[in-house]
């Protein structure tokens, strides 16, 4: 009996799997000539042709050039349209929200930053949002209504039991019950949330160190210590979103913090946090220690201490390595993961000859041995990865020309 349509087997269904085959191919290789496209895919060339002309007629792919040097006719070149869709991410701390907009082929055609100091916000949250987000919208050249989707990252995560923002107390004006609906109503696109470091883990797991594993641990440290955590190729955010607050997690090396929440603060980021570098370096007899937030102060002195063989700052790195690698190895000897990533400005400072004092500690502190790599993605990681989050859905939908 023949299928109905959308059935799976059915031509329609076939022509949209090619179609999308197509489409992935044309984002991760640029512009392509049909007879690639049909080499790449196993289509003869009249169906390669047939799909092409079906994508340019939906509007989803562009003639942009013509292949030169060489032998025989140029070849016409096919591209995604970059104007069929465009989505938007939000990067979100307590003194800033930093805004960005791609189009579907992931290039960031506007960016904004709206600065927020203060722990009480001069205006509410869902004008910051807005504000935010028209601004790089407006920088784009574009209107709010063409914004397809918007990821926004925090700190902390969305409790999705309770709509409510867990494990970021730092965050003042965002731990309403009303937010997630305020929100929804002022925007006219679909919105979601997501942890800044699974934000984070995401971009390397697509677009750096972590490109083609399934299963790892992205260690992050910023104005906070916090872990991502990918299994079978999808994050892991526990029952109330939060899964990677290690943070909070008790190590041995320093007094047991009770009352977690209310601290906003737990023995591994007491032990390893960005906080504790500057005196770290005191106690070893470094004087020149930067004045400033103590992020950019740990990731000038791991710097330093990168490009020095011998001395105190040398002791400095390896009492650091130490100390992350303390808390590594309970997040290793519970998960197995095949990598860890280490990524935030504190640990990216450090480069490879922290990674390895690192690798050589947690070798001999855990039985498991995953491989250590740096974050590749070194540019505003979170809003890339809100970028990449809401591009995976928008993509999802703009493409499917089964319907």
């Amino acid at each position: 009996m023949a299928g109905t349509a959308g059935t799976p087997g059915t031509p329609r269904v076939l022509r949209a799997m090619n179609d999308r085959a197509a489409l992935d191919l044309l984002l991760e290789h640029g512009p392509l000539s049909r007879t690639r496209i049909g080499k790449l895919t196993g289509l003869s060339k009249p169906t390669a042709s047939q799909l092409l002309a079906r994508l340019e007629a939906a509007g989803l792919v562009r003639v942009t050039g013509t292949s030169e040097g060489r032998p025989g006719p140029s070849a016409q070149l096919y591209a995604v349209n970059p104007a069929v869709a465009h989505a938007a991410g939000l990067d979100v701390t307590p003194d800033r929200i930093r805004a960005a907009v791609a189009d579907i082929t992931g290039r960031t055609v506007g960016e904004f930053e709206l600065p927020t100091p203060g722990r009480h916000p001069a205006q509410p949250v869902v004008r910051q949002v807005t504000d935010a987000l028209d601004g790089a919208v407006k920088a784009a050249g574009l209107a709010r209504s063409d914004v397809h989707r918007l990821v926004i990252g925090t700190p902390g995560a969305f409790d999705p039991n309770t709509g409510r923002l867990r494990y970021a107390s730092h965050l003042p004006g965002w731990h309403s019950p009303t937010l997630l609906d305020e929100l929804a109503a002022a925007l006219p696109m679909p919105v979601e949330y997501e942890n800044d470091v699974n934000l984070a883990a995401l971009a390397e797991q697509r677009l750096g160190a972590a490109r083609g594993h399934e299963d790892f641990v992205l260690l992050w440290s910023e104005e906070g210590l916090g872990a991502a955590l990918v299994l079978g190729g999808r994050l892991h955010r526990g029952w109330t979103g939060g899964a990677g607050e290690v943070g909070f997690l008790p190590v041995p090396g320093t007094p047991l913090v009770r009352q977690v929440a209310k601290a906003n603060s737990g023995g591994y980021q007491e032990l390893a946090g960005s906080q504790a570098v500057p005196k770290l370096a005191r106690e070893l007899g470094i004087e020149d220690v930067p004045p400033g937030p103590h992020t950019e102060v740990a990731a000038e002195l791991v710097a330093r201490a990168a490009d020095h063989a011998s001395g105190p700052y040398r002791e400095l790195l390896r009492a650091y390595a130490t100390r992350l690698a303390t808390g590594l190895a309970s997040l290793v000897s519970v998960l197995d993961p095949e990598l860890v990533v280490l990524s935030g400005a504190a640990l990216t400072a450090g480069g490879e000859v922290l990674r390895g004092l690192v690798q050589a500690e947690l070798e001999e502190l855990a039985a498991a041995r995953p491989r250590l790599l740096v974050g590749d993605v070194h540019e505003h990681p979170v809003l890339r990865g809100a970028l990449e989050s809401a591009l995976v859905a928008t993509r999802d939908e703009v493409f499917d020309t089964s319907r």
